[in-house]
């Protein structure tokens, strides 16, 4: 005899959302992940002087960057973080 074909079970609208939220907190705190410790980094790079500075610090913007597109951060704090970083920047090389 022939199988029945299974069709897709249509979720509860709350499931759904659910699972949604779930996927998008997962992606959410690996992205702040990432942008803690690219900053991470950079700063253990100023404190010792390493060449590749402003590498880090483009790195630690882009990132931010990026969280700020996807809701991650709000734009403030990226700005907040990126002038704070850039001062310690301009303070290393004085």
């Amino acid at each position: 005899m022939a199988k029945e074909k299974e069709t897709k079970k249509k979720r509860p609208t709350a499931e759904k959302r659910n699972l949604q939220n779930k996927k998008r907190r997962i992606e959410n705190r690996i992205s702040s992940s990432q942008m803690r410790t690219a900053i991470r980094r950079f700063e253990e790079a100023l404190d010792q002087k390493d060449a590749g500075l402003q590498e880090k610090l483009n790195n630690v913007y882009s990132i931010l960057d990026k969280n700020v597109k996807k809701g991650v951060i709000k734009h403030n704090k990226a700005s907040r973080t990126k002038a704070r970083l850039a001062a310690k920047t301009a303070a290393a090389k004085a």
